[in-house]
């Protein structure tokens, strides 16, 4: 049997979210939510787990503050050491405070790279991808909710979200 999504059309945010709170408390899966702009709370109230991207970004950023400091270390002390402003050249702790704002930007540049290299990877957004939006209105002024269905629960599912406020139902192949 194939699998089937139910696509069910909104007119506004507020009760979209009631839809989907509701269609929730009856144990329904809800596949995905496309919205013209970021609802806040919709991931919530989908029961999304929280992002582990913060914890990336604090990783990449220590890369990049090792890097730094390996970078400093190398260059300024051990490769070719010299007298800049009658700095000393034979510790790489003695002249940290002027490497502060290189190990600062290498930190942030490796951060915000890395942080972007990975979420394209992660929400699988490559360069000249096609778009996977099912409904173009979604773009401008409608939110769509796909949930999946079964031959079992298709009627009660139906007037669930019917009940919810949806403007159009539409029943689709996965």
């Amino acid at each position: 049997m194939a699998s089937k999504v139910l696509q069910a059309i909104y007119t506004d945010d507020d009760i979209l979210m009631e839809a989907v709170k509701s269609v929730r408390a009856n144990k329904y899966h809800i596949e995905e939510v496309y919205t013209p702009f970021p609802v806040h709370g919709l991931d919530k109230a989908m029961g999304l787990k929280e992002t582990r991207l913060a914890i990336t970004a604090f990783l990449y950023g220590i890369v990049g503050l090792v890097v730094a400091t390996a970078m400093m270390n190398f260059i300024m002390i051990e490769d070719w050491p010299q007298n800049i402003g009658g700095k000393p050249s034979f510790s790489f702790i003695e002249n940290m405070p002027s490497f502060v704002p290189i190990m600062f930007e290498l930190t942030v540049f490796f951060a915000a790279h890395l942080m972007v290299i990975t979420f394209y990877m992660r929400s699988k957004l490559w360069p000249f991808k096609k778009a996977e939006n099912p409904d173009l209105r979604t773009t401008d002024d409608r939110f769509l909710m796909e949930i999946s269905v079964n031959e079992k629960n298709h009627k009660e599912l139906t007037d669930l979200v019917y009940n919810s406020g949806a403007t159009e139902i539409k029943l689709k192949d996965n």
